[in-house]
């Protein structure tokens, strides 16, 4: 019997996939839409992501314009964003949201460096508990005679050769977004 360790490799590209979405809601000193992303507003009774109750469109590297298809909910978008950790002060003009995103300070780009590896390991914590889960997987199938201990050992360098090209990526996204946040 062998082993399929496709559905491992999924679990790691979904935590993988997880981490670029949450690298993107990093603020990196330009005007990024997708730091957005975890802002909702309630419309109708219920909580719906800003991008479903509003146009948003950079019109230059560091501000960002919120256009509500509902003028009613402009006072709720500010509020939002007020409230969110952004750190940026909302502009309402009436029809627009404007959000003027200043340089970053060399404090707070260390800061947010901070964050991002935090990131970054929390990820390969996750991609390790998939590790773990096929380890278990195949100490069970040993356990039971369904497979060899070669199977298990073979198995185990494979999980083990799979978790170390995620963990890589991980630190390469991780790099990238670092530097993306030191460039001045």
């Amino acid at each position: 019997m062998t082993v399929d360790f496709s559905e491992y490799s999924r679990k790691m590209d979904r935590t993988l996939d997880h981490l670029g979405e949450e690298f993107d809601a990093v603020r990196a000193g330009r005007a990024n839409p997708r730091v957005l992303d975890r802002i909702s507003v309630e419309y109708y009774g219920s909580e719906t992501p800003l991008n479903g109750v509003a146009t948003i469109s950079s019109p230059d590297a560091r501000t960002l314009v919120i256009s509500p298809w509902d003028s009613k909910l402009l006072k709720d978008i500010q509020k939002a964003i007020q409230v969110s950790d952004l750190g940026i002060n909302p502009q309402n003009d009436g029809r627009v949201i404007r959000l003027s995103f200043p340089p970053l300070t060399e404090e707070r780009r260390k800061e947010i460096v901070k964050d991002v590896r935090k990131m970054a390991e929390d990820n390969k914590v996750a991609i390790r508990n998939i590790r773990r889960d096929a380890m278990d997987k195949l100490k069970a199938l040993k356990k039971n005679n369904q497979i060899t201990e070669d199977d298990e050992a073979n198995g185990e360098k494979k999980i083990q050769t799979l978790t170390d090209k995620y963990c890589k990526e991980v630190d390469e996204i991780a790099n990238l977004k670092e530097q993306e946040i030191i460039e001045i």
